[in-house]
């Protein structure tokens, strides 16, 4: 079978297309036809630069997948040949991803595809949707009439954050840059805020009284995090999903902190069963009209991921980029 595959860590230009063993099914496991994919800002670090998981990369990165069920192992029941499945299981920790005809995917971290949609907008929502539900379900567990702020809204994660906040029953606020407001308004929060024309203090007295907001799900961090601690509310709730090196101000406000790193399961093979959970609950929502992915409108094919990756990188992405076989 055709594979785009690294032998080395670089820009867009290490991927090249070769023929790879197709892979064998095996128990707990399933073999999938892939139809589509997306790019993560994860796949372009783990091509690019040395991260903790470099150790153990496989050839064939991207984790999220769309695409239908070839062959079922021994001890999976919930799966039969012809469904349309998807997840985010490969990519990364020794685990062949998404770059490719035919995949090899741990079943307990799929679920059925939402039926309202295309293979390329059900790949676009794996990753970041199980990463948005952590956030606010399990670790902030937002409840009906809390007050949230979202940094990021026409991202991956923060698009989907702010409709399953609302889903909630929470109040949603939402930051945008001044080229991506337009389309933010469409997504779903009370009230859009552009990150050049208010500060941290402006939109915290306006909003919330001075108080701050009950949560903050940072899906920039970075600098960004410290602006998260400005907004929040004394003994609120922070959420990000990247480092953060300066925490005084969790001590000082005495908030509750929150790392949200979705590659867990994945990685270390801790309740997986959770993943495939999750993308049910998703699917739900979304053949329900409660979650409509945001996609880029781009149109790559897998065989042109360095495109796409190149694409992602020049920054004029509004939404998923997903990848398509043909």
């Amino acid at each position: 079978m055709k594979a785009m595959v690294i032998k080395e860590l670089g820009d867009s230009s290490v991927f090249h297309q070769e023929e790879v063993t197709t892979p064998v099914v095996k128990a707990g496991h399933m073999v999938i036809a892939v139809k589509a994919t997306s790019v993560n800002p994860l796949d372009t670090m783990l091509r690019s630069t040395e991260t903790p998981w470099s150790e153990n990369l496989p050839e064939i990165l991207h984790g999220d997948v769309a695409g239908i069920v070839s062959e079922v192992g021994d001890e999976v029941s919930d799966f039969n040949v012809g469904d349309e499945v998807y997840g985010c299981a490969g990519g990364i920790a020794g685990m062949n991803g998404a770059l490719t005809e035919y995949m090899l995917v741990d079943a307990s971290l799929m679920a059925k595809k939402p039926k309202t949609l295309s293979m390329k907008e059900a790949a676009a929502l794996p990753l970041v949707s199980i990463t948005a539900w952590e956030a606010l379900h399990d670790k902030v567990k937002i409840k009906s009439g809390n007050k949230v702020l979202i940094h990021g809204a026409t991202g991956g994660v923060g698009h989907v954050a702010i409709q399953l906040a609302k889903h909630f029953g929470a109040s949603v606020f939402a930051t945008a840059t001044p080229r991506n407001i337009e389309i933010a308004s469409t997504i779903g929060a009370d009230k859009i805020i552009n990150i050049e024309e208010q500060t941290v203090a402006d939109y915290v007295q306006e909003l919330t009284g001075g108080i701050g907001f009950d949560a903050v799900f940072d899906t920039i961090a970075g600098d960004n995090i410290q602006l998260s601690f400005e907004a929040v509310r004394f003994n609120g709730d922070v959420a990000t999903t990247l480092p953060v090196t300066d925490t005084l101000q969790v001590a000082l406000k005495s908030l509750s902190f929150h790392g949200v790193l979705m590659l867990l399961p994945l990685v270390h093979g801790i309740n997986r069963p959770s993943h495939g959970q999750i993308l049910t609950n998703i699917a739900k929502l979304v053949d329900n009209g409660v979650i409509k992915p945001l996609i880029d409108k781009s149109d790559f094919s897998i065989w042109e991921v360095a495109k796409a990756h190149d694409y992602y990188h020049s920054g004029k992405a509004v939404g998923k980029i997903a990848l398509t076989m043909r």
